[in-house]
């Protein structure tokens, strides 16, 4: 299998956790304790990877020797990446355990019982991000 294709197929991935990541966490926050999650955090999640993502596409489908096939919008696409990745590793802290005399229990989460989708979710999307950064330097991609 190419490196295009991986990295085609990785991209789709990051957008699809992107868009849930939006719309599990981007509506009211009702959940308590170990739950909430700030919904600057949630923005700059969403605002971050959907640069990312149209940066990187443009970046992938532009000619070489064009403008935008240049490499500083394959710099600039992957610093939007890593912002993504680090704001969805923080997201993903709201599942550590709360400990303490005044820490609330967490509520139920709306589409699984426990943190296994945001945890395949964002640490997929740290794999993928490593990935598009290798074939950056490689020049892969």
């Amino acid at each position: 299998m190419s490196t295009t294709v991986i990295v085609s197929v990785l991209t789709g991935l990051a957008a699809v956790v992107v868009v849930l990541t939006r719309l599990r966490l981007g509506g009211t926050s009702d959940g308590a304790g170990r739950l909430s999650t700030a919904k600057s955090l949630v923005t700059v999640h969403t605002v971050a990877g959907v640069v990312a993502l149209v940066t990187w596409v443009v970046f992938l489908v532009a000619p070489d020797d064009s403008t935008l096939g240049g490499n500083v919008l394959g710099i600039v696409s992957l610093a939007f990446w890593w912002v993504t990745v680090v704001a969805g590793l923080l997201i993903l802290v709201r599942w550590l355990p709360s400990h303490g005399k005044h820490a609330s229990d967490g509520q139920e989460d709306t589409w699984s019982d426990g943190p296994g989708l945001s945890l395949l979710g964002h640490v997929g999307m740290l794999v993928g991000v490593i990935v598009f950064t290798w074939a950056y330097l490689t020049s892969a991609v």
